[in-house]
């Protein structure tokens, strides 16, 4: 997704491989571990979008239940 703020930047929404997700600046690279999420819309339908697939603000791989129970 693309989002232009008020000064006329423009925006993308990016994920790692947590499945955590952030706006990057859209005239830079991405970080290292970074990649474009690949929603498209408005800026309401990207917030809407994010509260729907972030529900759990842990990493995934704190929240992975295949893991081994602690000892």
């Amino acid at each position: 997704m693309i989002l232009i703020g008020d000064d006329g930047q423009g925006f993308k929404i990016v994920v790692n491989v947590e499945r955590q997700y952030s706006i990057w600046p859209l005239d830079r690279v991405n970080a290292p571990g970074w990649s474009d999420e690949g929603t498209h819309g408005t800026r309401d339908e990207y917030l809407t979008h994010v509260q729907r697939v972030w529900t759990d603000m842990r990493p995934l791989s704190a929240r992975d239940d295949r893991r081994e129970p602690a000892s």
